[in-house]
């Protein structure tokens, strides 16, 4: 049984916290009873309450004095609310600040629009010097998490709700800038992008009927680590379809695009609508159209039949 990305996010910094002194934790309000890392470091963990920005700003200060903070909201008020304080202490100071944020896409789907976060991708990689990440599973999670208390560099990290998946399999300490899931896969085929949890789910239910479609996993969608992806990707296929839980505008797909000139990228997203209704995760995404029936049109659209044309 694995964690959620988020219970996978308290437990690692707890971890790590206990080997360093730095290491501060802030909550604005979403920690929950039970906290780990309050539990075992009540004199490093601050909860601010419903202030977001301010939470970047103390952060940026306790930055400035050495430590390494870990801030964590909603995804739309780390993004969108609190996005001036990030713009100004994490890109133009390059503060070591990092922002894990729960609840992205339109996960937190019956808290409504308010609690939606389908822009963070876009808004984030429009600020220069921060790692941008979206892990899938628990050990992409503790990787990502390890590598930004490690470094102190800027991080922004995108994760669900409660969805716990096992992460895909690859070698070393950091998940790579591609990794490939790609046995039984055929020379020329449309490459599967996957980014974040429900576009790898997507990917990996449409590989289950055409192993023969290579997929590309990618944890990292700043621009740096993109532009390292792309030139991988490049090099093994020329055809694409991005698929991520984001709107297309600022998304990975246009990001790529822009990447691999020559090269054709198509994307299955969350597109350009309001959702309307309340429902589960997966109502909403329904009405917004990123389902595999949207994944399989988009392969349609490069020449990709649902079933294997016959030899």
């Amino acid at each position: 049984m694995t964690l959620s990305g988020r219970a996978a996010y308290r437990d690692e910094l707890t971890r790590l916290a206990a080997e360093d002194e730095r290491i501060v934790c802030l909550e604005a309000d979403l920690g929950g009873r039970g906290h780990p890392f309050q539990q075992a470091f009540p004199d490093r963990f601050f909860n601010v309450g419903i202030a977001e920005g301010a939470m970047i700003d103390m952060a940026a200060g306790l930055a400035a004095a050495g430590f390494r903070p870990f801030v964590s909201t909603f995804a739309p008020f780390a993004a969108l609310r609190a996005a001036e304080s990030i713009k100004l202490a994490m890109g133009y100071y390059g503060a070591g600040i990092t922002v894990v944020a729960p609840y992205a896409g339109v996960s937190g789907a019956w808290f409504g629009t308010t609690h939606h976060c389908l822009e963070d991708v876009a808004v984030l990689s429009a600020m220069p010097g921060i790692t941008i990440a979206a892990p899938y599973g628990e050990r992409e999670m503790r990787a990502v998490i390890r590598r930004a208390a490690r470094t102190g560099a800027p991080h922004y990290v995108r994760t669900g709700r409660n969805a716990a998946p096992e992460s895909l399999p690859w070698q070393g300490e950091e998940p790579p800038p591609v990794v490939w899931d790609d046995d039984g896969a055929a020379p020329g085929r449309v490459c599967l992008v996957s980014v974040g949890e429900v576009g790898t789910e997507l990917c990996l239910a449409v590989r289950r009927e055409r192993p023969d479609l290579p997929h590309a996993h990618l944890c990292y969608l700043d621009r740096g680590n993109l532009s390292t992806a792309a030139a991988e990707l490049s090099r093994r296929y020329e055809r694409f379809v991005v698929v991520e839980e984001h709107r297309p505008g600022g998304g990975t797909a246009s990001a790529l695009a822009l990447l691999m000139p020559g090269r054709e990228v198509r994307s299955a997203d969350a597109g350009d609508r309001w959702p309307s209704h309340g429902g589960s995760h997966e109502d909403v995404l329904t009405e917004l159209g990123l389902t595999e029936t949207a994944v399989w049109r988009a392969l349609a659209a490069c020449g990709e039949a649902r079933v294997p044309a016959a030899t």
